[in-house]
């Protein structure tokens, strides 16, 4: 029988996360928007709960914003996903709060919600696609940016896809990695054949609208 009280909800972790200055990519016709060393894994320490992982989560940081890659494996069936509906939609949401204060329950000018779509955009919901919309029962709302400012990729691979993104400090309202390293992070990994995958606390916790179940996110100092 499992606990009525998971075993990741017990301990708050802090996440390092790396400096890695060549990011993103510089030319249009770069193969790769981003390549995250192993460091920049988050891991999520699953196996306390019993769950298995089907995505590798990286994130890092330089003075321009925090890129963020996605590997999924596993995969037989074809991609599934819409961009109207990312709550549904094969890819990842990611929960930042540039201020990480998790004191409270209810989300601040500081925090953001990002969804990254392996596929459900454009005209025949076939591309890839990102969004940034409002944290539900927010306090105050973040800045919405328009998907144009946030640089993405997507790439198919031999049983599952790889998502690409970078974040500029002009999207991350509060971003100040001298005088606040510490940020709030949280994600949601979804895929319609394999499930879902989480950084903490499950979906019987409210994580998404919050902040107080984020984990933190240390930004190591650049050399």
């Amino acid at each position: 029988m499992p606990p009525l009280v998971p075993n990741r909800f017990l301990v708050r972790l802090s996440h390092p996360c790396p400096y890695v200055k060549a990011m993103p990519a510089d030319s249009e016709a770069a193969e790769r928007l981003l390549d995250l060393p192993e460091s920049a894994r988050l891991h999520n320490h699953a196996a306390l709960d019993g769950r298995a992982n089907f995505a590798d989560v990286r994130l890092a940081w330089n003075d321009f914003g925090l890129g963020l890659q996605v590997t999924v494996a596993g995969k037989s069936q074809p991609l599934i996903g819409d961009a109207d509906k990312p709550g549904n939609a094969d890819g990842l949401t990611l929960w930042l709060d540039t201020r990480d204060a998790r004191a409270g329950h209810r989300a601040s000018r500081t925090c953001h919600q990002f969804h990254v779509l392996a596929v459900g955009g454009g005209p025949d919901r076939l591309d890839a696609a990102v969004r940034q919309t409002k944290v539900n029962r927010a306090q105050q709302d973040a800045p919405l940016c328009s998907p144009s400012d946030i640089a993405f990729m997507t790439h198919t691979t031999k049983g599952g896809y790889r998502l690409e993104a970078f974040l500029p400090a002009a999207v991350l309202f509060g971003f100040d990695p001298v005088e606040h390293p510490r940020l709030g992070v949280y994600y949601h990994a979804r895929d319609t054949e394999l499930g879902d995958q989480y950084l903490g606390v499950t979906s019987d916790f409210p994580f998404a609208d919050d902040p107080s179940l984020w984990e933190v996110l240390e930004l190591a100092k650049g050399k």
